[in-house]
């Protein structure tokens, strides 16, 4: 997902940097919330559209970018960081409450037009299809979820240069099971996992619309 790289790797390398280079730590933060948000801008100036998910991914980076100014204090901003992390895995799982599952909406948009056009095809008319993304969907918001309470719980407990990478590692971690789970499921009830299944002739009646 784009939001994963914006809003949570881009601000890890950046703090690291910044930490290596002689800055504080919450100048460190402030700054690392601030460059995914100015990016974020200028890919949306750049293509003159906004979509739903770039919309989300805008206001979640402006809200961040303004707890950033709250505090002094790097142990306080790396808890309240979590709120995104939070949010994002809130998001996910109700979206599963929606025609199709925010994940599935951002991975579509990112295939190539052919690729896609058979993607929606088989959300429609494959059921086992459909389970596969919304399993993903339900285990990345509850892995964003588990990441967002134990950062808080790390902020407090370990050292603060520390805390950045325990938490993005347990957040990767919790993420690489959810899809190596998934697609063992794929490839025991539908032949192969979502991103390699195989080219198939859409019904001579158009696609449903997307959301």
């Amino acid at each position: 997902m784009g939001l994963l790289g914006t809003g949570l790797v881009l601000p890890f390398t950046l703090y690291y940097g910044l930490r290596l280079a002689g800055a504080e730590p919450w100048v460190a933060l402030v700054l690392g919330g601030f460059a995914p948000l100015l990016r974020v801008l200028i890919t949306t100036v750049r293509a003159h559209r906004l979509d739903r998910l770039g919309a989300f991914t805008l206001t979640v980076l402006v809200l961040n970018s303004a707890v950033g100014l709250i505090t002094t204090d790097a142990r306080l901003l790396m808890a309240l960081g979590s709120w995104l992390t939070a949010l994002l895995g809130t998001w996910l799982l109700i979206s599963l409450c929606s025609r199709r599952p925010v994940l599935f909406e951002a991975t579509v948009a990112l295939m190539p037009a052919e690729a896609a056009a058979r993607w929606q095809h088989d959300w429609q008319h494959n059921t086992v299809f459909r389970r596969i993304f919304q399993a993903m969907t339900a285990g990345w918001g509850i892995a964003f979820l588990i990441g967002a309470i134990t950062r808080v719980a790390m902020s407090y407990t370990l050292p603060v240069d520390v805390v950045p990478a325990a938490s993005a590692g347990l957040l990767l971690l919790l993420l690489t099971l959810v899809v190596q789970a998934t697609k063992a499921y794929g490839r025991r009830h539908l032949g192969q996992t979502p991103t390699t299944v195989p080219a198939r002739k859409a019904p001579p009646t158009p696609s449903e619309p997307g959301p």
